[in-house]
């Protein structure tokens, strides 16, 4: 049980990477120090950016669901 865990930990950890990178920078970070803040104010109006943001949200509920799992796998077995 714990390895399926693991593996899905693995999983939902590459794909939050993925997502996170995938959205659109809303400005006001790093990025506008050195000038790159030129950004529009539609940001996140799309529908696409929406439902990126819906699919992000959920993998990081399972991803923190097998953490929280994981953790008290390994804290029972022990």
């Amino acid at each position: 049980m714990v390895i399926v865990f693991e593996v899905l930990l693995v999983i939902t950890s590459l794909l939050m990477i993925v997502l996170v990178l995938l959205h659109k920078g809303r400005g006001g970070g790093l990025s506008d120090m050195f000038g790159g803040g030129v950004s529009s104010g539609l940001g996140g109006s799309s529908v696409a950016e929406r439902n990126l943001d819906r699919i992000t949200v959920g993998i990081g509920l399972v991803w923190f669901a097998c953490v929280v799992g994981l953790g008290l796998l390994l804290k029972t077995n022990n």
